[in-house]
């Protein structure tokens, strides 16, 4: 109880902020600024039919959850699927996935007065929070109301459990709450059991349930029939910082390759343009339409919704977030699309996914960026090599296949 009146007081002491980082965030992404009272629990649509609530974060979360809301969607036609979102680009990602055939809003700050008028307006028969997204008021709230409760494609790093491990009781007791939590992977349950969770089981991982889309395999491969005979690196989801490393690698390459440069964030993609004009580097925008140019050295990914694609156009990828102490993103939509993976040092967030991708043989491991230059280059010019490692990822990924349907057999023990 202590812990709980300290976390609303500080949270109310934010509240402030929060409307100032709406403000800031919205002069790079005007989403920011739409449906702002949904952030607050103010709604309009007209529930009449029960609600499966789905709340995934952001584009990663939305992407990872397409098998799962297709599955609900089949099981459940007489139900109304709602997902819930923290940033715009979540939400046009499920637009563009599913269109009309759920409902989206933004799912309220945790402020009691908020989460309550969002319980009330929805009343949700089930709520699905993927990954991380321990909330304590709208976990407890939604308890209050017996509305049962499960943590979905759980993972917790080790440097996260420390984390949560200093809030006293509040993360234990509202982990208690859980009806169900669904782990990633085996240590991601024993951290979670650690911290309190119980009725902890291991599902695996939803992305490796998502197929790479045909249309988005076919236009790499359109690319790369229009780029000709070129080698080409793909650097995706690099963070800030990063692209400056992965520049400096590239150029000590005595072989340059094409590189494919993918920002996670589509509010950094002039940042990058502005870093790769003031290199005076020869680069093209994705965003222009134009074809490739033979004498193009950097194209710059601006685009969302098409990571599959640059992973098909690839001869090797490097995974982003992990040149720095960043803890990495997740290596396995290259892993699907069978393209040769290298990781950086830093993948606390994956740590697990990606020790399991360098053991098969579909990922290889650098620590610096004079590593870095060196793994690229020797995979490019060892092309027995990269049929390795193709094999090696698609391997990888289909084994680990599986999460959606033990995700839908405890579903199914809800009795919706």
């Amino acid at each position: 109880m202590i812990a709980r009146f300290f976390y609303n007081l500080l949270i109310w002491l934010l509240l402030p902020y929060t409307l100032i980082h709406l403000l800031w965030r919205g002069r790079k992404q005007r989403g920011y600024l739409l449906h702002v009272a949904e952030r607050f629990g103010f709604y309009t649509q007209q529930v009449t039919r029960p609600v499966i609530w789905l709340h995934a974060v952001s584009v990663g979360e939305t992407r990872a959850a397409k098998p799962l809301v297709e599955a609900l969607l089949a099981a459940y036609p007489h139900h109304q699927i709602l997902l819930t979102h923290t940033t715009p680009t979540g939400r046009e990602t499920s637009e563009r996935l599913f269109a009309d055939r759920v409902w989206r809003v933004y799912l309220p700050y945790d402020f009691p007065f908020a989460v309550r008028r969002f319980v009330r307006h929805f009343q949700p028969q089930l709520g699905l929070l993927m990954e991380t997204e321990i909330w304590p008021n709208l976990i407890s709230i939604s308890h209050q109301h017996h509305i049962p409760m499960m943590l979905i494609n759980a993972r917790l790093s080790a440097r996260s459990a420390r984390r949560y491990a200093k809030l006293g009781r509040l993360i234990p007791d509202t982990l208690t709450q859980f009806t169900h939590i669904a782990a990633q992977t085996e240590e991601d349950a024993t951290r979670l059991r650690q911290l309190g969770g119980q009725n902890v089981t291991v599902t695996g991982n939803l992305k490796f349930d998502n197929a790479p889309p045909a249309e988005l395999v076919a236009l790499g491969q359109q690319w790369r029939s229009q780029i000709g005979s070129r080698l080409i690196w793909v650097a995706a989801s690099t963070r800030a910082g990063e692209e400056s490393l992965i520049l400096d690698a590239w150029q000590a390459m005595p072989d340059k390759p094409l590189l494919v440069i993918v920002p996670r964030h589509p509010q950094r993609f002039d940042e990058v343009a502005a870093l790769l004009q003031q290199r005076q580097l020869r680069y093209q925008r994705r965003s222009s339409g134009e074809v490739i140019s033979a004498d193009t050295q950097i194209w710059l990914g601006d685009s969302m919704g098409e990571l599959y694609a640059y992973y098909a156009l690839a001869d090797v990828a490097f995974i982003g977030g992990s040149l720095m102490p960043l803890g990495g993103q997740n290596p396995i939509e290259a892993a699907v699309v069978g393209c040769p993976i290298i990781i950086g040092a830093s993948m606390f967030n994956f740590a697990e996914v990606a020790q399991t991708a360098i053991t098969s043989g579909a990922a290889m491991q650098v620590q610096d960026v004079a590593s870095l230059t060196h793994a690229v280059a020797e995979l490019l010019a060892d092309e027995p090599r990269r049929q390795q490692m193709h094999a090696a990822a698609l391997t990888f990924s289909g084994s680990h296949q599986g999460a959606t349907g033990r995700l839908m057999t405890l579903i199914n023990q809800c009795h919706l």
